[in-house]
């Protein structure tokens, strides 16, 4: 019988966290303009979420199907240097970014929301499904977030990898007073 390895075991030797864009940096919802301009909705814990990591020394890549110019504002924004937008395969992605950064399958947790995103979850430590996501998903991650993509999932994901790697209390002794 092969022992269970718990969501903390998983998410202690994480060093990259690949992201899905829409449904789980945003709520999956795409807004266009009259205009024709593309509206999108980040949650600003998820953002800060990010920050920490990264001050953790985690790197952090988005990975996303679509093309937008909102994602990329959003990624400069936050120091995400790793986006890879038009995304056709995502697995070959993650193969890119193991190889480039000289990771294992164990040190990357992927966040997902759809079933484009299991290809992913099979090759990864952690994989993360968002609480919306549909059952299929939930089932194949390791994990599932309480919270819905775009309104805070990325900060429990975020927190969790701070909490297992012993990072939690130093990152947040400048918000303690």
């Amino acid at each position: 019988m092969t022992a269970t390895v718990s969501v903390p075991d998983r998410a202690q030797p994480i060093k990259l966290l690949l992201l899905d864009v829409d449904g789980v940096l945003t709520d999956g919802r795409i807004i266009y303009t009259d205009a024709g301009q593309e509206l999108k909705f980040f949650h600003v814990r998820d953002g800060h979420g990010i920050k920490l990591i990264q001050r953790a020394g985690i790197e952090v890549a988005w990975v996303s199907g679509r093309a937008s110019p909102v994602v990329a504002l959003r990624a400069r924004e936050l120091g995400v240097d790793l986006l890879f937008q038009g995304v056709r395969n995502k697995v070959e992605v993650l193969r890119q970014l193991r190889a480039s950064l000289n990771l294992t399958n164990p040190q990357i947790a992927a966040v997902g929301d759809d079933l484009v995103d299991l290809p992913l979850f099979s090759r990864v430590g952690l994989a993360v499904a968002v609480a919306d996501a549909p059952p299929q998903v939930k089932e194949a991650a390791h994990w599932v977030t309480d919270t819905p993509g775009g309104r805070g999932a990325v900060r429990e994901v975020c927190d969790l990898l701070l909490q297992a790697q012993d990072l939690w209390e130093t990152l947040m002794a400048p918000y303690c007073v």
